[in-house]
């Protein structure tokens, strides 16, 4: 701890390289508080108090205190979604558990909320939507980048081709048209006042009113909207409660049609899911007769209720899944004959075949009839089938998806087919195949069905039939189906679908008409627990009759009918009408019956019974049970139907609803009297029972009910709080008595039993279960006189049902680990209960009434005593820290809190416990394992206390009290004490439950925030003050957590909507005169800034001073951690830089978007909280990203800090990750952190993301703070920190520049973040500080796809939503708004940057510092012109410009003459912009800067010079440069000259005039480039003339030679880019040798003769033309030692990127004399050390360039024709690539028919072609050396350098054709001189000397065997030998059939001797040939066979045997002599054999 808080003095006292500020003595006896202790706040109510708001009730009232209405009450109705509510019918009557249950379900909503919080970023964050919603209707910046880039697309389209111009050869056009040229043109618009002259003030003044014109009053709504994954205090809307709905689907029933027609069919549709072995839904019932049909059963449905002919209904599905199937049973009225019988017509018999069985047909038709009369009222089963709903949604493969809105008919003939065509791969599908919501909708003609068998109807058999159904060898499938016909539609369910009925029968809104046939919602039996409290009435019955045993009952019982009825008494009139009727029936019935089985006496049953039961039920509720026996056949006497048994079921028992599986026995009688309070297990004496009173009817009871918890210990304990409450004593619970003695015991064991209970059904009654137990705390009840106190124990039980529920239902929390069950409890439901309880009817009740208008008795501060019987809880178990703080927080009352809490119980005072109070007493004392459970969820309990306090303030009218009597000092205490243990929690466990700590702690910071709104804001900021004492900033094994932590609370508090108000914006920092903040000095009475304070008060503002943090005590919290986490000394790891920058700027966003804070008055009130930023930004300057890599290559000026910094450094991981992963436990020693800090010191230690939003925040600071402010702040920095501060300016610009459309396109914006956030987690993770928060987050997000746009690939699994949020291709209208958006953010930063310059030349000029600090002003302002900068920014930038250079010129004109240079450059390139208003401006700078230099001496030399310079540069550079534009601005300045009266007679009109006419000529040269921007040759040969032309100007042509440099670099040419660095140096270094006589650098251009032979041309021209002593010349920065040191490293460099690594050792030949004499050894290790790599790469396979001779023939080409070239091109280029490429490229020029390359390489005749074609020739041609080079050019790199001859050869005969006969096939050599030596500075030279030679044949047959034999000679020797090789060439040489082989030139040619003497010679040196070849076969020979294997034996003897063939041959041929050559020949003869005779010189 030690050394951070020294490291702190430290940092502060040192913090300002001793500037001024610090070493003031500060006012008070304040000592500098280190800023990791946490300042003591003002006492904020007092300060309020205390400083009354001004009067005026202006913007800034607002800022003074939090509004009137901050807290509202809202009444919100609650949503009904049936037209009639869901309430019970007797609605007087109720019990209180039903009251209860209904005040809970129909009470509307009550809520409190801050009415101003949607300013904060809680609930409305700032995602891209929103700040989208900001960015409508932003004005479009003009760019020159963008308009550039839309003329570029329009040139394109612009198909006209350019015609070469005529080059002549003067390197300039002539002088005269050029001026006349220039005089025609029209100049841009004049800007008014110009040549004004004013004064500086005035001009000032002018111009920053311009400049805040129009502004952008947001700057943060154009930067992209903070990291939404940083956003800890984000909270997801609380959902309103609403009832459980799973996936829905609709199936409506269209039609059912059997091949027969004789009777009416029923059907029954329901959901059965096979692997839960479980009905999912209740019965649907549909009736699709026809009317005919319908027509027989008239007689026994008198009544049809309309809600009975629905044929459509919506089944909801919770958990879907592959084994859900839909299945349909039929039924037809019950007659004689068993099943199958009845099923039989309907398997045989078609409707078709009617003639065969009309009579059979007619029999049957009237059997129906009889049975439909008789038994119209009963049932029979008769067939079922099933649907796989799973191929509905999933089959996607059935479907034609061509049109997806076609509803096609999908005609799957029954299940089995349509599960034939899907394959059963299908059925093991996963449960995300399921998606029940998002189908195709699908109509279904179902053809089988199954006839149902009577001995196997349960469900259970019906789970078997399903499974097998899915075997693809299914039973059912041998089965004979019935055939029928049923359609059915089934679809995802519409989201509100009209005329729809809810499983009560209640019409759903909306229902436009009642008349309409309904569709009914089918109540859904989830598969497994559903966690979702009720939230409404619903109260309904199922009944499912099982089966029955009658086999040992007497007498005739086969066909058995089962009636059910639901009894309100044992009177049969007491049948209540409570059961739904099925299709086509009543609404309502008091009686049904079960389907019937012919002839069985031991029945099955499937019916389900649906009821709605009553609300108030009791003991005489039953349901009862009436077994018929059914006679189908009428005889005589006996009735239709014989009662054979009876049975019951009592409904409630001890206040419980019975459910469940019954097995009853059957009595035989009717039952007695008063049997209904029985259960029929009672033996009654005299009844006669079935079976001896064995259970032989099992029947199935299940509830759907919102009242009936239907869970023993809920019951129980629901039950037990209604006795207390109706205090119905003595109360018999099963086998206990309740009575007054044993309630208090079994109440508390009931609560304690409630962690028993199913959690599934607490969370259903989880409302009411809250009420309850609030309620117990509230009003603890009174037994028997006496209060017992409850709290503990329903504290108690609170905590563990919270628990639990978290504990089970992860799913269901948000990113705080916040249950939304539990949140919406708190939010919407929780009202404090008011009613007290009802008076129990003895009188003896203590109960206080409260009615609203009551404040609290004073008598009451009792109210927590105790009762006896409750043990007190002992005190000394409040975790207390010792720390003394806290100590003095709490302690000071606890000593009499004891004696209150002892004292025994009270007689007569009216009693009831204040909720808050009592819960914060409870948790404060809890103990170990209730506060264990307490902590893991205490959100829950702070969110209640925050709620309770809330609702109290508005019960007891306290909202107008002064904060601080709103609570007593008790509670106020536990708070304190809470707070206090909480945090030391957080601090002790911080690495052992990450999770936990990181829940706590953002609970923690919750529960803060929402006190300021309700308590002492001076308490609770001493509570935060406490927080942080407890959990410091300390060097741990693993601080980054705990600072983690501390800022995620930092964050959490600050997202106040009331920040500013708290941070008190309006006080002014007057350092207190006591220590004690309460008291505050006059000073701070003013409320506005007042002109007195003192400047040392100006210095506190600007730093965390220990004033601006009591004052300001959150915003000084927020930037304490920022300046910590940012120290460069600490151990700000990635992640947190990232954190704390975010906090910061989201508050920012904050502030920007909130309507309140518009005025730019409240703004600058507001930047006052942030003032510290700026010299926090400044410290941290260096570690900042250098954003100017990504800028297009610019010069980085002098001021940068980042010459030799790394460049990867930006990819190091910080100190504390690489001792994380070496697993160092300690922190490095000081020692070694110092060096590892120093060496990352120059590099970026903040991502690109951070350094980027952590500037705009800078950016946010100046923009909004008063510039008064700053210009006071500014005026007592020291020059080091204004330089800083342009840095850091300089910096601004380059990170904000735009970057135009194009690159928005190419990019998107993750890449940008990516790489850092990868670096960030991988942070997070090694150190383990990710935490569970986080990961959270993360999978919350991956839920709701809120999150931010980044991060994809950290979690796969979110891709799938990901691709709608962030589509990479964007529209074209978001692209477009994108570069609008980033336009204006350009803008607006660098005006803001504009702004502060101009405050620093103001403070500037009043102080003496000026000259240091004036040139980096125009710095910035100069790289900010070089930028891309909108036209608006621009023309304040020139007005800011141009009133600098007026106020101080002699910095331009007398001192640097770099900046000159490069203001000269910038005005210059935007003269030639292509928006006016900027060339405007431009113009006039530039004419303004030439008339002040003109002013200070009377020639204006060196601007003369720097705007040639800079032209010459800019034309050589710049692709989209417009000549034409340029010369508007020429002649805007000739026209600024001519109308510039004062100077007009001086000779400055005359020397303006000749400089633009100079500058227009250079034009001129341009435009001809221009022509030739698409010819790189003629490009480059342009640039070339130039340059010559400014032979006598070196400044000029250095500057051309550069250009011609970087258009060699751009296209790869690195020889030649080399050679013009080379050509540079030698023309610097003959200057150089003019100047001074310096024995170590080169003597000129003769010192360069080793690297190219061409140097020599750039020896200085004779002294009289130019001396380097003038003015102006030779004044550029190349002109100097380190300048021509600079030219040759980049030469090297060049030379290496190119290969040519022997020239680099030349270069460095030069280089080395200077480093020695410099005594450089760092340089000259550098060098030795490059030199070395290069030897070193010597030996590597190297390819230099490969040549052609091309020439240009036709007047077309204008002054190249007849011109021949040697053209450089790449290695291994073909000829066929270069002939295509300059085919193509004159093709486009002259059109495709006017180009002819001509295919041989004869010598052109010029009268042959065509005058209107252009003709091109191209040759490949060789480097050619004379025998005496050879012996020089040894190596490879030799016989490629320095080349001037090269040659080629063309053979052809005498008569005219290329190719003929031995004898007749001559050959010529061309032999080609160019003008300079290869590699030149550029790449085609001209041939300047042409020579050929001329073969005769025999010459070349002498040439072909020397070639052959040479060949045979390499393939013998080769070292490792090639086998393959050796063969091919032997082959070649003597196999038989080698056409023109060796044989036929020795026949031709040395068979007969030649006639002609002269050949002699040739003859006899083909006879030698021939030996020497003959030889070297041999030797081939010998090493073929040394090299074969075995395989090859035959193919060796072969070639031997040719060989010897060829030898026998030859032999006489070769040993003939010529005799005539062996005597002595006269003199003379010999010439005739020299070459001379046959040469022919060209040229």
């Amino acid at each position: 701890m030690n050394r951070t808080v020294a490291a702190e003095v430290r940092k502060q006292v040192s913090r300002d390289y001793g500037s001024p500020q610090l070493t003031k003595k500060r006012g008070g006896g304040h000592h500098p508080l280190p800023l990791t202790e946490v300042v003591e706040p003002v006492d904020f109510e007092e300060y309020v108090s205390s400083h009354a708001p001004g009067v005026e009730p202006g913007p800034l009232r607002q800022l003074m205190e939090f509004p009137q209405d901050d807290l509202e009450l809202l009444h919100l109705d609650k949503e009904c979604i049936t037209l009639e509510p869901p309430l019970p019918e007797e609605e007087d009557s109720l019990d209180p558990r039903v009251r209860d249950a209904l005040a809970v379900y129909t009470d509307d909503w009550l809520v409190i909320q801050r009415k101003y919080q949607r300013y904060s970023t809680t609930y409305t964050p700032h995602n891209s939507e929103r700040q989208r919603e900001r960015q409508r209707g932003l004005v479009k910046q003009t760019f020159e980048l963008d308009e550039a880039a839309a003329a570029e697309r329009q040139d394109d389209q612009d198909d006209a081709k350019r015609r070469s111009v005529s080059l002549d050869e003067t390197p300039r056009g002539s002088w005269a048209s050029s001026i006349f040229d220039l005089k025609n043109s029209s100049p841009d618009a004049l800007l008014p006042s110009v040549l004004e002259r004013t004064a500086a003030e005035d001009m000032d003044r002018r111009n920053t009113e311009a400049r805040l014109q129009g502004r952008h009053s947001d700057l943060l709504g154009l930067y992209p909207p903070p990291d939404e994954d940083e956003a800890v205090e984000r909270c997801s809307a609380i959902e309103v409660p609403k009832e459980h709905c799973g996936q829905r689907i609709m199936v409506k029933c269209l039609s059912l049609k059997f091949e027969i027609e004789i009777e009416p069919i029923f059907g029954t549709l329901a959901l059965y899911d096979v692997k839960e072995k479980k009905k999912i839904s209740e019965n649907f019932y549909f009736d699709l007769n026809s009317d005919q049909m319908k027509g027989l059963l008239k007689p026994h449905t008198p009544h049809i209720a309309i809600s009975t002919l629905a044929r459509s209904a919506i089944f909801s599905i919770t958990y879907p899944s592959a084994d859900i199937f839909l299945v349909i049973k039929l039924e037809k009225v019950l007659q004689q004959g068993d099943i199958g019988e009845c099923c039989e017509p309907y398997m045989v018999m078609k409707e078709s075949d009617s003639t065969k069985h009309k009579e059979k047909l007619e029999k049957l038709r009237q059997q129906a009839e009889q049975s439909c009369s008789r038994l119209g009222r009963f049932r029979m089963p008769f067939a079922w089938t099933a649907i796989h709903l799973l191929n509905i949604v999933s089959s996607v493969g059935g479907l034609d998806r061509s049109d997806p809105d076609s509803d096609s008919e999908r005609k799957g003939h029954g299940t089995w087919n349509e599960r034939k065509k899907k394959g059963f791969e299908r059925m093991s599908i996963g449960e995300d195949m399921c998606n029940f919501a998002t189908f195709r909708p699908a109509t279904l003609t179902v053809t089988n069905f199954f006839k149902q068998e009577g001995d196997r109807l349960s469900d259970e058999d019906l789970y078997k039939f399903l499974a097998d159904m899915r075997r693809p060898s299914s039973v059912l499938r041998r089965l004979r189906p019935v055939t029928a016909q049923l359609k059915i539609d089934i679809s995802p369910a519409p989201d509100s679908p009209h005329y729809c009925l809810s499983p009560e029968l209640l019409h759903v809104k909306p229902y436009p008409d009642l008349r309409v046939r309904p569709t009914k919602e089918v109540l859904e039996f989830p598969a497994r627990y559903v966690y979702t409290p009720h939230t409404t009435y619903r109260n309904l019955l199922y009944v499912y009759p099982q089966s029955l045993n009658f086999s040992s009952r007497q007498g005739s019982v086969r066909n058995i009918a089962v009636k059910v009825q639901f009894m309100a008494g044992e009177d049969p009139s007491q049948a209540l009408p409570v059961i739904f009727g099925k299709s086509s029936w009543a609404e309502f019935m008091n009686e049904a019956y079960s389907p019937i089985i012919y002839h069985n006496k031991s029945p099955e049953f499937y019916e389900e019974m649906k009821m709605k039961i009553p609300a108030n039920l009791t003991d005489n509720h039953h349901l009862l049970f009436t077994f018929y026996h059914i006679s189908c056949q009428p005889k005589q006497n006996t009735p239709l139907e014989s009662p054979v048994g009876y049975t019951w079921i009592p409904l409630m028992q001890h206040g419980r609803l019975r459910t469940g599986s019954f097995s009853l026995p059957v009595s035989v009688e009717k039952p007695p009297p008063s049997y209904s309070v029985l259960t029929p297990d009672v033996q009654l004496p005299g009844m006669k029972w079935v079976d001896n009173h064995k259970g032989v009817f099992n029947v199935e009871v299940t509830a759907a009910s919102s009242v009936h918890t239907q869970d023993p210990h809920l019951d129980k304990f629901f039950t037990l709080v209604y006795v207390l409450e109706e205090y119905s004593f003595p109360f018999r619970l099963k086998d206990v008595i309740i009575t007054e003695a044993n309630m208090e015991g079994e109440l508390k064991a009931s609560m304690a039993a409630l962690r028993g209970a199913l959690l599934d059904t607490c969370v259903r009654f989880l409302h009411q279960l809250l009420n309850k137990l609030i309620q117990l705390i509230v009003y603890p009840p009174v037994i028997a006189g006496q209060i017992v106190n409850l709290g503990r124990t329903s504290f108690e039980a609170m905590t563990l049902l919270v628990n639990q529920i978290h504990k089970n239902l992860e799913g269901n929390q948000d990113q705080h680990g916040r249950n939304n069950l539990l949140a919406s409890y708190i939010h919407y439901c929780f009202r404090l209960p008011t009613a007290e309880p009802a008076v129990p009817p003895s009188g003896e009740s203590l109960y206080a009434t409260l009615s609203r208008a009551t404040a609290r008795p004073s008598s009451l501060h009792l109210s927590r005593s105790k009762s006896i019987s409750n043990s007190n809880p002992d005190l000394a178990s409040t975790p207390v820290s010792p720390d003394e703080e806290v100590q003095r927080i709490i302690g000071s009352k606890a000593n009499d809190r004891s004696c209150n809490r002892m004292s025994a119980f009270l007689d007569s005072v009216a009693l009831f416990s204040l909720l808050h109070e009592e819960l914060a007493l409870q948790w404060v004392v809890s103990t170990s394992t209730v506060r264990e459970a307490a902590l893991q969820q205490a959100w829950f309990f702070f969110q209640l206390m925050v709620s309770i306090m809330a609702h109290h303030l508005f019960l007891t009218s306290k909202l107008d009290v002064p904060r601080r009597q709103r609570f007593p000092d008790r509670f106020v205490d536990d708070i304190a004490a809470l707070v206090c243990a909480i945090s030391a929690d957080i601090a002790g466990r911080y690495h052992k439950d990450v999770e936990l700590v990181e829940r706590l702690n953002s609970s923690l910071a919750f529960f803060l925030n929402d006190l300021l709104s309700l308590m002492d804001r001076g308490f609770v900021f001493n509570l935060i003050r406490s927080y942080y004492k407890q959990v410091p900033i300390a060097p741990l094994p693993n601080p980054s957590s705990l600072n983690a932590l501390r800022m995620d609370f930092t964050r959490i508090v600050c997202s106040h909507e009331h920040y500013v108000t708290l941070n008190l914006p309006c006080s002014t920092l007057s350092p207190p005169a006591s220590p004690s903040p309460s008291t505050s000095s006059t000073t701070s009475q003013s409320s506005a800034f007042s002109s007195m304070v003192q400047d040392q008060g100006v210095a506190t503002m600007f730093e965390l001073s220990v004033p601006f943090r009591q004052q300001h005590f959150l915003s000084g919290l927020l930037l304490t951690e920022l300046s910590l986490i940012l120290d460069p000394d600490g151990e700000g790891v990635f992640f947190l830089h990232k954190k704390a920058i975010c906090a910061v700027h989201s508050l920012l966003c904050s502030h920007d978007a909130d309507p309140r804070y518009t005025d730019p008055q409240v703004r600058a009130h507001i930047a006052q909280l942030y003032l510290p930023l700026i010299p926090i930004v400044m410290e941290t300057l260096h570690q900042l990203h250098d954003f100017s890599d990504f800028s297009p290559a610019r010069v980085r000026h002098a001021s940068a800090h980042t010459d030799d910094a790394d460049p990867d450094s930006g990819n190091t991981i910080s100190q504390s990750v690489a001792m994380a992963i070496a697993g160092s436990p300690l922190p490095l020693p000081l020692s070694l952190c110092v060096c590892l800090h120093q060496a990352g010191r120059q590099s970026s230690s903040l991502s690109a993301e951070c350094s980027r939003t952590l500037l705009v925040c800078f950016l946010w600071v100046l923009k909004n703070a008063d510039a008064a402010l700053l210009e006071r702040w500014v005026s007592d920095l020291s020059v080091l920190q204004i330089n800083r501060l342009l840095d850091l300016l300089h910096l601004c610009v380059s990170c904000f520049e735009y970057k135009g459309k194009k690159s928005l396109e190419r990019i998107n914006s993750l890449t940008f973040k990516k790489s850092q956030d990868m670096k960030a987690r991988l942070e997070e993770a090694i150190l383990g500080t990710i935490g569970a928060r986080q990961e959270m987050v993360r999978r919350c997000r991956e839920r709701s796809p809120y999150g931010s746009q980044e991060n994809v690939r950290w979690r796969k699994n979110v891709t799938h939503w990901r691709q709608n949020t962030d589509r990479v291709d964007k529209t074209k209208a978001e692209m477009e708004q994108e570069s609008v958006v980033d336009g204006n953010l350009a803008t607006e930063a660098s005006l803001i940057v504009l702004d502060t310059l101009e405050i620093i030349v103001k403070t500037v000029v009043a102080s003496e510092l000026k000259e240091s600090v004036l040139g980096g002003v125009l710095r910035v302002l100069l790289h900010s012109m070089a930028g891309n900068q909108s036209a608006l920014f621009l023309q304040h930038c020139f007005t800011t410009q141009r009133a600098l250079v007026f106020k101080f010129p002699e910095m331009l004109f007398e001192e640097d003459t770099e900046l000159c240079a490069d203001l000269c450059l910038r005005l210059l390139r935007h003269c030639s912009s292509s928006v006016g208003s900027v060339r405007s401006h431009a113009s006039a700078s530039l004419y303004l800067l030439m008339r002040q230099n003109f002013e200070i001496g009377n020639n204006f030399a060196r601007v003369k010079m720097q705007v040639t310079m800079s032209l010459s540069s800019l034309v050589g550079t710049s692709q989209n440069f417009n000549e034409e534009h340029l010369r508007h601005s020429l002649k805007t300045i000739l026209t600024y000259a001519e109308e510039d009266l004062e100077l007009r007679d001086t000779p400055f009109p005359e020397q303006v005039q000749d400089l633009v006419f100079n500058l227009h000529m250079i034009l001129t040269d341009t435009v001809k480039m221009k022509e030739h921007q698409q010819d790189p040759e003629m490009l480059i040969d342009l640039m070339y003339r130039i340059a010559k032309g400014y032979q006598n100007s070196p400044d000029l042509r250095l500057t051309w030679l550069q250009n011609m440099a970087g258009k060699h670099c751009e296209r790869g040419n690195h020889a030649e880019a080399a050679h013009c660095l080379v050509h540079s140096a030698a023309l610097v270094a003959e200057y150089l040798n003019m100047l001074e006589d310096c024995r170590y650098l080169p003597i000129g251009c003769v010192t360069f003769q080793n690297i190219s032979s061409n140097v020599l041309e750039e020896s200085a021209v004779s002294d009289d033309v130019l001396s380097p002593e003038e003015e102006g010349i030779c004044a550029g920065k190349y002109f100097s030692e380190s300048g021509l040191v600079g030219l040759l490293e980049q030469a090297a460099a060049s030379f290496n990127m190119a290969a040519m690594y022997e020239a680099i050792n030349e270069v460095y030949k030069i280089l080395l004399p200077i480093h020695e004499a410099n005594r450089d050894f760092k340089k000259l290790a550098t060098v030795h050390g490059k030199l070395q790599d290069a030897f070193n790469k010597v030996y590597n396979q190297r390819m230099f360039g490969t040549y052609f001779r091309v020439g240009f023939y036709g007047c077309r080409f204008g002054d190249l024709d007849e011109q021949e070239f040697v053209y450089k091109e790449p290695s291994i280029t073909k000829l066929a690539e270069i002939s295509h490429r300059l085919e193509e490229f004159y093709s486009e020029r002259f059109g495709d028919d006017a180009v002819e390359i001509i295919k041989d390489s004869n010598p052109v005749d010029k009268n042959k072609l065509d005058a209107n074609k252009a003709y091109l020739q191209i040759t490949y041609v060789e480097p050619f050396f004379d025998t005496y080079e050879l012996k020089e050019r040894i190596t490879y790199f030799d016989k490629n350098y320095n080349l001037r001859t090269f040659m080629y050869c063309t053979p052809f005969t005498l008569d005219g054709r290329a190719h003929g006969d031995l004898n007749e096939q001559y050959k010529r050599k061309t032999i080609l001189t160019t003008s300079h030596a290869f590699p030149y500075i550029k790449t085609r030279i001209n041939v300047i000397h042409k020579e050929e030679i001329i073969l005769v044949p025999m010459e070349v047959a002498i040439e072909d065997m020397q070639k052959k034999t040479q060949e045979l000679a390499f393939a013998t020797t080769q070292d490792p030998a090639d086998a393959k090789m050796l063969q091919m060439v032997l082959q070649g040489c003597v196999g038989t059939t080698v056409n023109q082989g060796p044989l036929e030139v020795a026949q031709v040619f040395l068979s007969d001797i030649p006639d002609d003497p002269k050949l002699f010679r040739h003859h006899n040196k083909l006879r030698l040939c021939f030996k020497d070849f003959t030889k070297r076969c041999e030797d081939a020979l010998r090493k073929n066979k040394a090299l074969i294997g075995p395989d090859q034996k035959e193919y060796h003897r072969e070639l031997e045997r040719n060989y010897n063939k060829l030898k026998e041959a030859l032999g006489p041929l070769i040993n003939r002599k010529i005799p005539q050559l062996y005597r002595t020949l006269p003199a003379q003869t010999t010439n005739s054999y020299s070459r001379s005779s046959l040469r022919r010189v060209d040229c």
